[in-house]
């Protein structure tokens, strides 16, 4: 039997990982072309797939969750410090009036 291609032991790979026959294709002949440097096509579809396996990670360990109620807690902070702010403004203010009469 004949041995596989680098190029066909890469398509088998990638589909064996759950990447559409398409993309898979796509990705192994661009990578096939000996003695390149690697296209800018093949690059992109890298940094993709890094970036969802990034998401996957991320959502598995509840980072959206864990973001939106860190945004929601420094929302709520800035709230407070406002109005603690106001009311200090808001009492010089009185203050300076008493002085003045």
């Amino acid at each position: 039997m004949a041995r596989k291609s680098r190029q066909d032991e890469l398509f088998d790979m990638l589909r064996a990982r759950g990447l559409r026959k398409r993309v898979a294709k796509s990705v192994s002949e661009a990578t096939g072309r000996a003695n390149r440097n690697t296209p800018k096509g093949v690059k992109k579809v890298a940094n993709d797939l890094r970036a969802l396996a990034t998401e996957i990670e991320d959502r598995a360990t509840g980072g959206p969750t864990k973001r939106k109620a860190a945004a929601k807690k420094a929302a709520a902070t800035r709230r407070r410090k406002a109005n603690q702010r106001s009311a200090a403004a808001k009492k010089g203010a009185r203050t300076r009036a008493k002085a003045r009469a």
